[in-house]
């Protein structure tokens, strides 16, 4: 007797769809597919196959598999935002200036790694290869599509979390410019050695705790004391 197992359906493709509602389906289904494997599983055919249509059907939204990875990564880049942002909504609106400041910069760190850990697909997905800061420098604008409900995407949060600190007077303003490459490199660093690196045996649980020291130390840095 054989023991393979049964082959999966797949679903019969539909014939119809309103407008938007196929592009909108083969994004979910990117998604899904980031969410489960990372970036290198978001792939056109498996995304077709998801929504129930024929390979071709998926040409007239994204034109190749590249097309719907950019998709893809902008929605991810959009729920890491969303993160970060209801780490930010838990801050009492009346602290000291200074202490609101710290809070936010923390706030946005913690969001991100929260979600590091939470959703390392999609995080994978959102941070791989990209030509985003080289697009900033020339001054185009990101797609809305990668931002949260603030409308900032979480580069922008950040920039905005450090320029609080220079509104309160803990950081100087002449240790501003570049401060967001700093910070990030540090936080993402400590994320993906946990979530693809040697770290993950050892510090994969305590990474937040880890996470909340390594931002202490990072602001500390920052702000020169």
């Amino acid at each position: 007797m054989s023991s393979a197992r049964p082959s999966q359906p797949v679903p019969k493709p539909r014939s119809t769809y309103r407008h938007g509602d196929l592009r909108r389906a083969l994004l979910e289904a990117g998604v899904e597919l980031a969410r489960a494997g990372g970036p290198e599983a978001v792939v056109l055919r498996e995304a077709t196959r998801r929504a129930g249509v024929a390979p071709n059907a998926a040409y007239r939204h994204f034109e190749n598999r590249q097309a719907l990875l950019y998709a893809v990564r902008s929605a991810a880049l959009a729920a890491v935002a969303r993160a970060m942002e209801a780490e930010l909504a838990t801050i009492p609106q009346d602290l000291p200036p200074a202490e609101f400041a710290r809070a936010n910069v923390r706030a946005v760190g913690m969001g991100y790694l929260r979600f590091a850990q939470a959703e390392s697909g999609l995080f994978r997905t959102a941070f791989g290869p990209s030509d985003d800061l080289k697009e900033r420098s020339e001054g185009k604008p990101a797609g809305t599509e990668r931002k949260g409900q603030s409308g900032l995407d979480p580069f922008e949060l950040l920039g905005a979390a450090l320029d609080k600190l220079v509104a309160a007077g803990v950081l100087q303003p002449e240790r501003r410019p570049g401060a967001e490459f700093l910070a990030w490199s540090a936080v993402h660093g400590l994320a993906m050695l946990v979530i693809d690196g040697p770290l993950g045996p050892v510090l994969g649980p305590q990474m937040l705790q880890i996470g909340e020291r390594l931002i202490d130390m990072v602001e500390k840095g920052l702000c020169g004391n």
